[in-house]
């Protein structure tokens, strides 16, 4: 877990207490498809305990891992960016409780407070930018010869 998935890390405390109070609590068992991939991205959570992963389809094979993610970490960002779609699917791999938000709750909070919208798009932009640099990283050591040297 890097510490900027980790929303203690992403946002002051005033605006952590400003996306808490739409926050809801909810448990999932394991096992529970919270999103799949290609359907409408209407909330998101940060998971309080347990472990969810994020998954994609591959055609013909079961859905292929791509992340894991535990305490502190916010499940899903495709909420936050047009046109409101899972790019992933994801599912519990434990019981799993965490605090759901309504996506379309929390885009009128960011487009009434600027500050506290800035806050949340910085935010979910470094959950989306550490995600790319970790997938960057796992595909490097699965795909580049000898490790990811130069080419010979």
């Amino acid at each position: 877990m890097t510490s900027t998935t980790n929303v203690s890390a992403g946002l002051t405390a005033e605006h952590r207490e400003q996306l808490m109070r739409v926050a809801r609590e909810v448990s999932f068992d394991a096992g529970t498809r919270l999103f799949e991939e290609g359907r409408r991205a209407d909330r998101f959570w940060i998971v309080r305990t347990g472990t969810v992963v994020l998954d994609m389809r591959v055609p013909g094979r079961r859905a292929a891992v791509v992340e894991t993610l535990g305490h502190g970490e916010l499940v899903g960002w495709s909420w936050h960016f047009a046109p409101y779609v899972w790019h992933l699917g994801a599912e519990a791999m434990s019981p799993v409780r965490a605090y759901e938000f309504d996506a379309e709750a929390v885009r009128a909070l960011c487009a009434r407070d600027p500050e506290f919208g800035c806050a949340v798009a910085s935010w979910v932009g470094r959950v989306v930018a550490d995600r790319l640099h970790a997938s960057r990283a796992r595909l490097l050591d699965l795909y580049a010869p000898y490790g990811g040297g130069s080419p010979v």
